[in-house]
């Protein structure tokens, strides 16, 4: 299994930060199965301020380019892709066009 950690930033709008977080209380299932659909066995979203962190843990059947193809041709995704975008904004280092983010991993303390 491989992890992916991820980043994005939501607009700085206390309200609308409120919004985003209750929106993921309720994820649309065609969203959650698209995400399962994909290969991502796993996946979380930790928020500090306006700054998101996603965890993902996914399977040897997932890629990001299939991911892309396959969100690019369901309507749900694309309502709902429509809907966060009103929350978020790309990181001051995102390409344009570019939403959530691969972050590197830079230390990892070896289980014992």
């Amino acid at each position: 299994m491989k992890r992916y950690s991820l980043a994005l930033d939501l607009k700085d709008d206390p309200q609308l930060i409120a919004e985003y977080e209750d929106h993921h209380k309720k994820v649309w299932p065609e969203i959650l199965k698209s995400i399962r659909d994909a290969g991502i066995d796993s996946m979380e979203i930790y928020r500090t301020g306006n700054r998101l962190f996603m965890i993902m843990e996914v399977n040897d059947t997932f890629s990001f380019e299939k991911k892309s193809k396959a969100d690019s041709t369901n309507p749900k995704v694309q309502a709902w892709e429509a809907l966060m975008w009103k929350y978020q904004q790309p990181l001051p280092v995102a390409k344009p066009g570019e939403k959530w983010i691969i972050m590197e991993k830079i230390f990892e303390l070896p289980a014992r």
